[in-house]
């Protein structure tokens, strides 16, 4: 249990950040929230993106009303010239010009965690791994609820961090999810609880090498102190690697098998032991997600929950609670005795891989984006066993066309909505119509959750099409 931790350094003050000029590059979501932060706190502010006036519409004008300076279709170097501070948006990589040259100046990059982590006090528990993020951080959020009204829950799944952060005091806990990305512009971000999930190949677009994504990761662990806790995959060989070096409280969690110190599956049970105790935290047949993977997460959702000082009964209770999430393995409808399951949110490989495992039924899977670089290989054999015909969308369509054509029938689909038209088409009672890209969205969507609103909306049209009375 963690009844308190030492002193965190960080790397600005919000006294510090108010007399700085601060440019934030990029205006997607948590650039916004950056703005509106810096300006509160009295920051002189600016901001760059890529993109075109239209495409930002009501947000800038909005920036324009907080005195923000805004400069649209290109990141210049001049403009930055006279910032002292840059905050990256994740999305925006850190190989462009623009940072190159401030970080060769000497200025201060950062991101979004780490400006939320000056800002606030409160006691952060983060949660990072390629896949089962935001399941697990809203899994435990429910959790946490339970026994505090003090809590928070930020990311990719709800509110920028910074926009609720800011100004929390140490009697608060937040709960975030922390991409790759996040972590790279992290200087002192220094969590008391951090969560590793598992490690696989992703963002390969982005990264020179899996390695440098490995060390990403790593980078969770790196301000940690003696006093604080890291909660690992034990059954996952690259996050034992990536948690390697650091020197904090190291406790596990397996789904294959008893550890002397941390969460694990007994028959139905699952079971957290520290020490000589030994607590049944709660009954597997109470989790309401399915799938071995969300196992795994409730797994690691229980371990930092103990770490926090709960009881097993507020665990447990968080547990029978919590439904899921949207995009992820969600079930869209079913026509005909036909269910259709949006896993808009997997967007790699390995996420694809889990969705297959998980369903137990004959699939008819889409699949397809923009590629991230991944290895569809990985996945041929439960393809081969589970998956009847893929109709393939995006970019990626022709890669996976070449993966599972000697696997399976591949059709190649010109939307989304022809897809799911064909899928249905072929698809017989019992057969389950999958929605699992195993890609980004970008090349035909805003996001994975544009790309699962638009697959249930394509769904529930069909069903309206094929309940409706007949002229006859």
């Amino acid at each position: 249990m963690i009844t308190g931790t030492m002193e965190k350094r960080k790397a600005l003050t919000a006294t510090e950040l108010r007399d700085m000029k601060v440019l934030v590059v990029g205006l997607g979501r948590s650039g916004l929230a950056a703005c509106g932060v810096l300006r509160d706190i009295g920051s002189t502010v600016k901001a760059t993106d890529t993109r075109r006036v239209e495409d930002l519409d009501s947000a800038l004008s909005e920036l324009v009303k907080r005195d923000v300076q805004v400069e649209l279709g290109r990141n210049s170097i001049e403009f930055a010239r006279d910032c002292d501070l840059l905050v990256m948006s994740p999305g925006v990589p850190l190989e462009i010009e623009l940072v190159r040259w401030a970080r060769g100046q000497s200025k201060t990059v950062i991101g979004e965690v780490e400006l939320a982590w000056c800002l606030s006090d409160a006691k952060f528990v983060a949660v990072t791994g390629t896949n089962g993020k935001s399941t697990t951080v809203s899994l435990l959020g429910t959790i946490l609820s339970g026994a505090s009204s003090r809590i928070r829950v930020g990311g990719n799944i709800g509110l920028p961090i910074s926009s609720i952060a800011r100004g929390l005091g140490p009697e608060w806990t937040m709960v975030i999810e922390v991409s790759s990305f996040q972590l790279d512009t992290c200087l002192s971000f220094s969590p008391s609880v951090s969560v590793l999930l598992n490690i696989t190949p992703d963002h390969l677009d982005r990264y020179p090498s899996y390695e440098a994504y490995v060390e990403s990761k790593a980078q969770m662990f790196a301000n940690q102190t003696a006093d604080d806790i890291a909660i690992i995959n034990h059954d996952d060989k690259e996050s034992l690697k990536a948690s390697r070096d650091a020197i904090c409280r190291k406790q596990f969690f397996s789904l294959t098998e008893e550890l002397d110190e941390g969460a694990f599956v007994r028959g139905e049970r699952v079971v957290v032991r520290a020490g000589r105790e030994e607590r049944e935290i709660f009954l597997t047949q109470d989790l309401r997600i399915r799938g071995p993977h969300n196992l795994a997460n409730s797994l690691a959702a229980s371990l930092a929950a103990t770490a926090l000082g709960l009881e097993p009964e507020v665990i447990r209770r968080g547990v029978r609670e919590f439904e899921g999430l949207e995009h992820r393995l969600e079930f869209a409808g079913s026509i005909g005795g036909v269910d259709f399951i949006n896993d808009s949110k997997a967007t790699n490989v390995d996420s694809l891989e889990t969705a297959l495992k998980a369903v137990t039924s004959p699939v008819v899977l889409i699949a397809g984006g923009r590629d991230k670089g991944g290895d569809f290989s990985q996945v041929a054999t439960l393809v081969g066993e589970k998956v009847k015909m893929v109709y393939a969308i995006g970019e990626a369509r022709e890669k996976l066309r070449d993966a599972f054509s000697a696997l399976t029938e591949v059709r190649l689909a010109g939307d989304l909505e022809a897809a799911v038209r064909g899928a249905l088409g072929v698809a017989v009672p019992s057969d389950v119509v999958l929605l699992s890209p195993g890609c980004a969205s970008f090349d035909m969507f805003d996001d994975f959750e544009h790309r699962g609103r638009v697959f249930k909306e394509i769904v529930m049209k069909l069903k309206q099409e094929n309940e409706a009375p007949s002229d006859g």
